[in-house]
């Protein structure tokens, strides 16, 4: 009975996180693969970051890994932070392969908006864009349940873009080489997957 109070609160909090199952050991890799990059160092980042004169160099890598590398630890840090808030929020609407058609449809809408829309832009690193796309999805799945949450990271969500495309990177983002249409770009591809694979009616 001593040891079944606790073991019982632990399974509590591991599914309150979403961690319970194998899903914790899925959220651990994901956050290694965003922070092991940062062990290249400047090489690595150079090497695989979006960068447009290596695109036209046919080095097509770039449009994956600068999802994935960083300005700095600092950096890589904030987004994994920000992957585990949207994990404890999100992780439960969507099935495994849902959340990987959302996360490819953003990355490929930043790969594609920075080309065509954002032609100035040389060189782009890093998994904001992408968690917004997270967040879209996440978001969109809370509006369909009519979730009061859902309405409230609504009104964040575009009330934060507005002041990105007018103003630039909100004062707290900590540098000022932020590409924000990146934001823009991911979750409109976010958004887009997940009105095309549909959410689940409850969370499982």
């Amino acid at each position: 009975m001593g040891v079944y109070g606790p073991v019982k609160r632990m399974r509590a909090l591991s599914e309150s996180l979403n961690c319970d199952g194998g899903r914790g050991l899925v959220l651990l890799a994901l956050v290694a693969l965003v922070l092991l990059p940062c062990l290249g160092g400047e090489p690595a980042r150079l090497t695989l970051r979006y960068d447009r004169a290596g695109l036209e160099a046919h080095q097509w890598w770039r449009l994956a890994t600068a999802h994935l590398v960083h300005l700095g630890v600092r950096h890589a840090l904030v987004n994994a932070l920000g992957l585990v808030l949207l994990w404890v929020l999100f992780a439960r609407d969507y099935g495994a392969r849902q959340w990987l058609a959302i996360v490819a449809a953003s990355a490929l809408a930043i790969d594609a908006g920075l080309w065509f829309l954002s032609s100035t832009v040389t060189w782009y690193v890093g998994s904001s864009g992408v968690l917004h796309g997270i967040l879209g999805a996440g978001t969109l799945a809370q509006l369909r349940r009519r979730e009061a949450t859902g309405y409230l990271l609504a009104v964040i969500l575009i009330g934060k873009l507005l002041y990105e495309q007018r103003i630039g990177p909100l004062p707290f983002s900590g540098s000022p080489d932020v590409v924000v249409d990146a934001h823009l770009y991911g979750l409109a591809g976010g958004v887009a997957a997940a009105l095309a694979v549909g959410a689940r009616r409850q969370p499982l």
